[in-house]
């Protein structure tokens, strides 16, 4: 009897695990292939624009530049004509009481009716879902419906305070002394949807536990709010007036149909001081250099934000 051998079968060989630093390479050229394009976008429409306004508040930008293509650096001239002016000076202190005012008026009425939207009545989404209404409007067409309301002879509040005996004929966009404290109500009404739908958004993740708690201690609702509310809210707090900050700060379509920065330059501010210097007198140094004034406030405030963050997360 014979017996017969096989020969064994070659098996293929195992492929080489792949190297830790090929591993780690690969994973950066993916995560660079998610975030080049972000960065691209930033940079060719906001990083240029930024640089270029920089660029040209050195410069003597004109309307004959369009046609010659000559802007000749003129050194610091633009930035001293601008700082010299007292228009600036009267516009940045109306930036000022405008955007403290507002913020004040919308974080306040947002954060009570917040509150008050947490406890459970009938219609309270309905009521929740009208407040939203003023956010949703264009600022433009909410400025032309308040300009027509506050007007001083065919206003529809100054008719409804001459029927109530209280006096109707107060010059709410007419008088330099009333005319900014009417600009800031309206932005104050047109704010207080956003302020309160963040707020409201932040009191849900508050755990009920501690509201429990509190009540079995004995805890008034001013103690309760003030030590279990406020302090658990205040990462939402800061969000809130700094984005509420960066957009105040830099308004404009609502008060060009307001008072287009009347009467007597009373509610001229930064924002409209560049909108005049770049679009009206066509002086486009100095709108650059007011909108780079504009930029340096807001990236302060930013900072602010960022830094506020970072020490909520540690």
């Amino acid at each position: 009897m014979s017996t017969t051998t096989t020969a064994p079968v070659a098996r293929p060989a195992a492929a080489a695990p792949a190297k830790p630093r090929d591993t780690r390479r690969r994973r950066k050229l993916s995560q660079w292939g998610f975030i080049l394009p972000a960065v691209l976008f930033m940079l060719l429409f906001f990083g240029y624009p930024l640089v270029r306004n920089v660029v040209m508040s050195f410069q003597d930008f004109s309307p004959s530049t369009f046609f010659d293509g000559k802007s000749p650096f003129n050194g610091t001239d633009n930035w001293s004509k601008v700082f010299h002016d007292d228009l600036f000076g009267k516009a940045l202190w109306h930036t000022i009481v405008f955007t403290i005012g507002s913020l004040i008026g919308q974080f306040g009425i947002g954060l009570a009716l917040a509150v008050f939207f947490t406890k459970k009545f009938p219609l309270n989404g309905v009521l929740r879902s009208l407040i939203l209404l003023p956010w949703l409007v264009p600022m433009v067409v909410s400025g032309i419906v308040w300009r027509r309301i506050l007007d001083q002879d065919t206003g529809v509040l100054n008719s409804f305070l001459d029927t109530l005996g209280l006096g109707g004929s107060t010059p709410w966009l007419t008088s330099p002394s009333m005319a900014l404290f009417s600009v800031i109500m309206v932005n104050i009404w047109i704010g207080i949807p956003f302020n309160m739908v963040i707020l409201y958004g932040g009191l849900q993740e508050i755990p009920k536990e501690l509201y429990e708690a509190a009540s079995l201690d004995g805890a008034s609702a001013w103690r309760t709010f003030r030590s279990i509310t406020l302090p658990l809210l205040k990462p939402v707090i800061t969000v809130v007036l700094v984005l509420g900050f960066m957009s105040t700060v830099k308004i404009l379509d609502l008060i060009l149909a307001l008072t287009d920065g009347g009467p007597a330059d009373s509610t001229q501010t930064l924002g409209t001081l560049t909108y005049q210097n770049s679009f009206v007198q066509l002086d486009f140094g100095a709108g650059a250099v007011v909108g780079n004034v504009l930029i340096l406030i807001s990236a302060v405030f930013a900072v602010f934000y960022l830094r506020a963050n970072r020490t909520e997360g540690k």
